[in-house]
């Protein structure tokens, strides 16, 4: 099992980056939320993870923080919910967003991340409230670096949001309502991801 790694991001295509340690690329898997607090490609990068052992593949999952890797895994315990369902909801609400959803019981509120229909809304309320009790500290606090990108910042956000779930012709809609002022990647799909859930 492969809990930690350290070393320089050598690409990012949200929710997908690389990580290079001593030499080998690690492919990893990142909600929005540890996105947000990454540093620009060459830097130094400290994450924890989480192995996802599939019959056709093996897919490892970073975090900027423990919390975050803790609600994970109690997410993915959770019957119909699995790692990309639950990848979507530390991408569409904070370890502590989630915490009031389930603590207020809003069903409206999770059903607005892709892939959370109104059962498995109801399911995550009743099932994570007592899980919820052990994840305690602060929640994430992003600390944005220089982004190098390949492509244009709006067509990455587009990839991302639709490698969350959103529909094509939904992202479309969600990005041309981010303020043109919104020049990087990140910032974008944090915008977009806050008018989706409105």
């Amino acid at each position: 099992m492969i809990g930690h790694l350290r070393g320089k991001i050598t690409a990012k295509h949200p929710p997908s980056l690389v990580v290079d340690v001593g030499g080998v690329g690690y492919e990893l898997e990142a909600p929005m939320s540890t996105f947000y607090g990454l540093p620009g490609i060459g830097a130094e990068v400290s994450l924890v993870t989480h192995l996802v052992v599939r019959e056709d593949a093996h897919v490892l999952f970073g975090f900027g923080t423990e919390r975050e890797r803790s609600l994970f895994r109690e997410l993915i315990k959770v019957s119909g919910v699995g790692p990309r369902i639950a990848l979507g909801i530390l991408s569409g609400a904070t370890v502590d967003e989630f915490h009031r959803c389930v603590e207020s019981q809003d069903v409206a509120a999770l059903t607005r991340i892709p892939g959370i229909g109104r059962k498995t809304a109801e399911r995550l309320i009743v099932e994570m409230r007592d899980r919820l009790k052990a994840l305690g500290g602060s929640a994430f606090a992003p600390n944005l670096g220089g982004v190098q990108a390949a492509s244009s910042p709006q067509a990455e956000a587009f990839g991302a949001l639709v490698a969350l779930g959103y529909k094509p012709a939904e992202v479309t809609r969600l990005l041309q309502g981010v303020d043109p002022s919104v020049t990087t990647t990140e910032e974008m799909i944090r915008h977009a991801l806050r008018a989706a859930a409105k």
